[in-house]
């Protein structure tokens, strides 16, 4: 877990398109404050210091503690809208976060002890099927990251989210099977994921009807 970041916004008594245009000349980012049963809040953010913040590696799991006159918020950001040429940022929502609310916030994966994987030792490779995981998190908890230790780890071996280690009160927001997270598989032999484990089977069933078929001609 890290301390909140903490920035500056200063009140938007306007909105609309042509505020918007306005409050972007000016050098500043147009936004909003919305969620926890209370009117959302149109802010404003100095252009430089929100474009340096969102580059940053897990915005979108990144506490915001935004000051606003002498009222602070604290957030999560939500959406950012960027320039399809320039790349600036045009506009962002902020979700604010009581104490006591859980929030899905998707998570880095981070792999460890590669060089202590046996299957990685003989030749195999680590293919990582999901960089993050979407996790339902108190919103004064959030992890930076999980880890993923490969120790020991042979080919054909598989890590589900099960065998991850979350922090207290961290839960899958997928909750319906015990989903694939990496695999050791042989050189050159890939993973399949679950999308395609489902479609192969729908294939198999397919042929062996239509082997039924040609039988009855």
């Amino acid at each position: 877990m890290s301390d909140n970041t903490t920035i500056s916004a200063e009140q938007r008594e306007r909105v609309g398109k042509g505020s918007a245009r306005a409050v972007r000349r000016a050098g500043r980012v147009p936004a909003v404050i919305y969620g926890d049963k209370k009117d959302p809040l149109g802010i404003t953010l100095e252009t430089r210091e929100i474009t340096k913040l969102v580059h940053q590696p897990g915005i979108f799991g990144r506490l915001l503690d935004i000051q606003v006159g002498s009222g602070k918020h604290t957030v999560l950001t939500r959406d950012i809208q960027f320039h399809p040429v320039t790349d600036n940022v045009l506009h962002m929502d902020f979700l604010r976060v009581s104490g006591s609310a859980k929030v899905a916030v998707a998570v880095a994966v981070e792999f460890i002890n590669e060089d202590e994987c046996p299957g990685i030792k003989v030749g195999g490779v680590l293919n990582v099927v999901r960089y993050e995981v979407e996790l339902l998190c108190p919103a004064t908890s959030i992890p930076e990251k999980i880890t993923v230790d490969l120790s020991g780890l042979k080919i054909g071996d598989s890590v589900h989210i099960s065998t991850i280690e979350l922090p207290d009160g961290v839960t899958p927001t997928i909750t319906d099977r015990d989903f694939t997270v990496a695999t050791i598989a042989s050189p050159g032999g890939g993973v399949k994921n679950e999308d395609d484990e489902d479609a192969e089977a729908g294939e198999g069933e397919d042929a062996g009807a239509a082997d039924d078929s040609a039988s009855d001609d």
